[in-house]
């Protein structure tokens, strides 16, 4: 497996695997609108994973459910082969693991600074002060905001409040991080702090997931991607899935611009290695020889 850099797929990385978070046979509804209908979702230990959809489409609702925000009408959710308990101590156990994100940093965000509101966390699991502090600043270094550690909330850009608040979460050191839109609203610089700061979690044995629009991003940094289309859950390989055309206009969503281009060119049938998933991977492609028909002897 490979990690993201700015110019796409660079140094490889561990290979996932080993039990993760499964979800069998999902659902839930608001009043009488069925979101999700049985919706399934393997995440290997170490697999990054990009959940997509159109606004609407129940990616939120399954974030939620995967954390234990929310409780499925029907279906079940394992955490490491462990079936979770829908009782105040297996939610608590739950959610000690398993952390969320949500996408406006604001709903997170509530004390004087950026020390205070990542402390609060690791002091809420009863954490002594010191060891508090000690996880609050591994989570700024993690997180490359160490120097943000004294600055007011109310003072910190937007891309600043999505780290604080992802920051807070990492202090708690889940082993899986779900991340509802980590990039949206960032402009490209930020984007690209988010992902490294999304590697250095890796490091420490995070497995993160995101749910994203961005369809080109999730073609480049995912494992695997999970569409959720009709409240259902479609996820495999991102050039298979994501190269579906079918199934992308089902889930309003476009296919990625690199697959959009390999495929015009003929490039994704019979062409071997899998189809392309960033600019360099697409370059070397469209770099290969072409074998061209020999003419009629003469």
């Amino acid at each position: 497996m490979n990690e993201v850099t700015e110019g796409g797929v660079s140094t490889p990385r561990p290979a996932p695997g080993g039990p993760g978070l499964r979800a069998r046979g999902l659902s839930f509804r608001y009043g009488g609108v069925w979101v999700l209908r049985g919706a399934d979702l393997d995440v290997p230990t170490g697999c990054r994973t990009a959940i997509l959809g159109a606004n609407g489409s129940g990616k939120t609702t399954l974030l939620r459910c995967l954390s234990g925000s929310l409780t499925p009408a029907e279906g079940s959710l394992t955490l490491g082969d462990v079936p979770v308990r829908y009782h105040r101590a297996g939610l608590r156990e739950h959610r000690r693991r398993v952390q969320l994100v949500v996408q406006d940093p604001d709903d997170q965000l509530f004390s004087a600074d950026v020390r205070r509101d990542v402390s609060f966390g690791p002091l809420n699991q009863g954490l002594s002060d010191t060891q508090a502090r000690e996880r609050v600043e591994e989570a700024l270094g993690l997180l490359a905001i160490a120097e943000l550690g004294d600055v007011p909330v109310h003072r910190l850009s937007y891309g600043q409040r999505k780290r604080v608040a992802i920051a807070g979460v990492v202090a708690m050191r889940p082993r899986l991080l779900l991340l509802d839109e980590p990039t949206s609203a960032l402009d490209p610089a930020g984007v690209l702090e988010m992902l490294t700061a999304l590697e250095r979690l890796e490091e420490r044995s995070t497995t993160v997931v995101i749910a994203t629009h961005d369809v080109d991003l999730a073609l480049r940094w995912a494992d695997q991607v999970a569409v959720v289309v009709d409240g259902c859950v479609v996820a495999g390989d991102p050039g298979v899935v994501l190269g579906d055309r079918d199934l992308i206009a089902r889930a309003r969503l476009r296919l990625p611009w690199v697959l959009d281009v390999a495929d015009r060119l003929g490039l994704l049938t019979g062409s071997g290695g899998g189809p392309p998933r960033d600019v360099e991977s697409l370059v070397r492609r469209l770099s290969r020889p072409v074998d061209v028909p020999a003419g009629p002897a003469r």
